[in-house]
């Protein structure tokens, strides 16, 4: 079957194909794509919140080893996970392509799929974008706008002394997912060259075998709205939050730097899953280095008054790794044996 070219709809046919008959949940939503501008209705009681993304072939993805609609999915899907980290709900996104002539309207259809899937589990209406030619690959660019009850935004400036530090799920799969697609990449283009001026090319499949949770968290992460709605169920509001994007460490540095403050963590409370232990046996890597500086985990990073304890002792999916302290402290992890390190950031870095 021949693939449509998207030079055979223009861009306004684009615009039209992907997003047709796209349904709007959203009581804000007055009017999403078809206009020169999406018209939006937020009631005066809540503060309105905004974020953009921008996610650069070669520099934030591949697509080599990453399939469009698992790429749609996870570029919405960070998006929605900033939202979460003010505390808030996410309830529009607009969605901007840079595109090369290698891509048909049938890849677009996928890529969309997976914007479609995330947005219908959040209860997200997609509003609006732009698409563009691009020289270089392809560049997605994502804005989510958002709602949180007035002055109930979390920031990063909140923690004080005494104050929790804890953390959603567990940390380190997304980064160890990635180092083993980048190792079946490699092991992928050995065999090209190996096979070169072969008749009957010998491809080995890619050994994934019982480490799909890893590709998962890599490939396709979750923003955690359960997380926040649970906070809210149990009246916890929390004095600072950042979802873990660039790692652990970079996280709770942004923290402790906007909020003046030092901090405590300690190792033997990192939550960790055991095929994320297993795969850095694997590689020789140390797991708990992975988990404070892997990154894109989605994760949410967070701080709670001490008298929230027991209520966050109940929430599942939750562990406290560790306290605020002063800022004469300093920034520091307790390891398993009990000895003191400084934490560094050295997670993702955007700017390189």
């Amino acid at each position: 079957m021949n693939k449509k070219t998207i030079q055979e709809l223009g861009e306004f046919g684009l615009i039209k194909h992907l997003t047709d008959n796209i349904p709007l949940v959203n009581k804000s939503t007055v009017k999403g794509v078809g206009d020169d501008c999406a018209v939006l209705n937020y009631e005066s009681e809540k503060d309105i919140l905004v974020t953009t993304d921008l996610l650069l072939e070669g520099v934030h993805f591949d697509l080599t080893y990453v399939p469009l609609k698992h790429l749609g999915y996870k570029a919405a899907m960070v998006n929605l996970s900033d939202v979460y980290a003010m505390g808030g709900m996410p309830k529009q996104i607009t969605i901007s392509l840079g595109l090369s002539k290698r891509f048909t309207v049938e890849d677009l259809d996928e890529f969309y799929a997976g914007i479609r899937l995330a947005c219908n589990s959040h209860e997200v209406d997609v509003v609006g974008g732009d698409t563009t030619s691009s020289m270089t690959g392809l560049t997605i660019s994502i804005t989510c706008i958002g709602e949180v009850e007035k002055g109930k935004a979390v920031y990063r400036s909140g923690a004080k002394p005494t104050d929790i530090i804890c953390v959603s799920g567990n940390l380190g799969a997304a980064y160890m997912g990635l180092q083993l697609l980048e190792r079946e990449k490699a092991v992928f283009y050995q065999q090209l060259e190996e096979n070169k001026g072969k008749e009957t090319p010998e491809m080995a499949e890619p050994d994934f075998a019982g480490r799909e949770y890893l590709l998962e968290r890599q490939l396709k992460p979750e923003a955690r709205r359960d997380i926040i709605l649970k906070l809210k169920e149990l009246g916890i509001q929390p004095t600072s939050m950042m979802d873990i994007s660039d790692g652990l460490s970079s996280e709770l540095l942004h923290i402790c730097e906007d909020s003046k403050c030092g901090c405590r963590i300690y190792e033997e409370h990192i939550p960790l899953d055991y095929e994320t232990a297993s795969q850095a046996e694997e590689f020789n890597m140390n797991v708990t280095t992975c988990a404070l500086n892997g990154g894109e985990d989605y994760e949410l990073l967070f701080t709670v008054p001490m008298s929230d304890k027991e209520k966050i002792e109940d929430m599942e999916d939750v562990k406290m790794i560790g306290y605020i302290t002063s800022a004469d402290d300093g920034k520091v992890l307790i390891t398993r044996d009990g000895a003191q390190f400084d934490l560094k950031a050295q997670g993702w870095n955007h700017i390189q």
